[in-house]
């Protein structure tokens, strides 16, 4: 039995009601997050609460909440649930009225809801790398806001799907960007480059994560652009998510990257990532 929340109480999916005049589901009016679950903890809570109040900043949706209170939502969801190793999925909406495309004039209160599931951690793809697929990036120009716009996203990773690929990675007039859910790592000469994060890419949490490990262990991190090109002439590659973690690419549209394995760099970083976890996390699904 999974309780959901839904507009201040926690339910049964039973109990989840939306209405159709929801803006969420017109026109994709709001913002979202997902919290990492692992021993039961929630990981970087903090940092992911704030990411989702900046992109309803963005969008000028006040969330009728604090960050603390969501996050004790968040918490009691995984207790409700017993949660050992999974996440949390939290969306705003900017709630239910008249079906106009500008904003709602009259009393309108935002819609808050979310759950929490189990789901493991990706050991397979984490222990011996995944391939991916360049797509051509067709999005908007507001990456950086984690809003419910994810057609896009949704078409790259078809795409990516039918080629049998793990993930798509974009590419803006010539330029790699990051995944269709997931910030994308490229290690040459054993320096770390990734895209700057500008509007066009979303600024992971894990991203971050990486970067900071990074500067830990004394290995250069660049936010530079780099190419398709370039990308396939990399030593190394990685994609990096709050469900991905810190995953190895060992091919772009077929071709090998590196050795076709995971990298030194690559490993050190998983190690380092995997220490920082709560407690009796390593090497549990």
């Amino acid at each position: 039995m999974t309780i959901y929340f839904i507009d201040g109480q926690f339910t049964e999916k039973d109990g989840v009601k939306i209405s159709i005049d929801d803006r969420g589901y017109y026109f994709g009016d709001g913002v979202y997050e997902v919290i990492k679950v692992y021993n039961g903890e929630l990981y970087t809570a903090e940092e992911h609460m704030t990411r989702l109040f900046q992109s309803a900043s963005k969008i000028k949706l006040a969330i009728p909440h604090t960050e603390r209170q969501l996050i004790e939502i968040a918490e009691e969801l995984v207790k409700k649930n017993e949660i050992d190793t999974g996440h949390v999925y939290m969306q705003v909406t900017r709630g239910a009225t008249q079906r106009l495309h500008h904003f709602p004039e009259t009393n309108v209160s935002p819609v808050v809801t979310a759950y929490a599931i189990l789901n493991p951690r990706p050991l397979t793809n984490l222990k011996d790398g995944v391939a991916t697929k360049t797509v051509d990036d067709i999005r908007w120009l507001r990456c950086d806001i984690k809003s419910l716009n994810l057609l896009g996203n949704v078409m790259a990773k078809q795409e990516a799907h039918e080629a049998e690929c793990a993930e798509a990675i974009f590419v803006r007039d010539g330029i790699v960007m990051e995944g269709s859910s997931s910030n994308m790592f490229g290690v040459k000469g054993g320096v770390v480059y990734t895209h700057p994060a500008t509007n066009l890419i979303l600024n992971g949490i894990t991203r971050r994560v990486v970067m900071q490990l990074c500067a830990d262990l004394g290995i250069q991190v660049e936010e530079k652009e780099f190419t398709t090109e370039e990308a396939f002439e990399m030593d190394e590659f990685i994609m990096t998510s709050t469900t991905a973690e810190v995953t190895p690419v060992i091919s772009i549209d077929g071709k090998q990257i590196g050795s076709g394995a995971p990298g030194p760099i690559t490993m050190k970083l998983q190690e380092a990532f995997a220490k920082q976890l709560p407690l009796a996390v390593i090497g549990k699904g």
